[in-house]
């Protein structure tokens, strides 16, 4: 079983960055991971909000094979405290399928993106850039491995 995280766009921050890459190589002890940056949209700026996410949807998709479990980071979705999301994915684990978390654009994700979706998880509800809740997505898998092992990185 492999997780990824599938984000639209690029990480402009270099500390933010930086943290991310500390955890992405926390994690990869404990689980094959990857982070998969769909790229802006060209001449965004011109579309509507709509094509926006039309365009951005259909990038995503393109990246998803049918074989993957897919979850949404989406404010309307589930939310977990940490152990039951490390209890959460120790069950996606158990299936055998792939796990595909995605970070959307600035407006969300388009309709086909949410009609391919498995389910949505919110990390909070409050709202965090999209470059942020990066960090905290791969934190919190993180976080989730090492509850699963009984690890001291967790306190609770």
């Amino acid at each position: 079983m492999r997780i990824q995280l599938l984000v639209v766009g690029k990480t402009t921050d270099s500390r933010l960055e930086s943290l991310i890459d500390e955890y992405t190589r926390r994690l990869r002890h404990y689980v094959p991971f990857e982070l998969v940056v769909v790229p802006d949209i060209k001449n965004a700026k011109s579309l509507s909000e709509e094509q926006l996410k039309t365009q951005e949807g259909a990038e995503i998709l393109r990246r998803l094979t049918p074989g993957m479990e897919v979850y949404l980071l989406d404010e309307h979705g589930r939310e977990f405290r940490s152990v039951e999301y490390a209890d959460w994915l120790q069950k996606r684990m158990a299936g055998g399928k792939d796990l595909t978390l995605v970070i959307g654009g600035a407006y969300g994700f388009s309709p086909a993106v949410y009609e391919r979706a498995n389910g949505k998880i919110s990390l909070s509800l409050m709202t965090f850039s999209h470059q942020m809740i990066r960090l905290l997505a791969v934190e919190q898998i993180y976080r989730a491995m090492t509850i699963l092992r009984n690890e001291p990185y967790h306190h609770e």
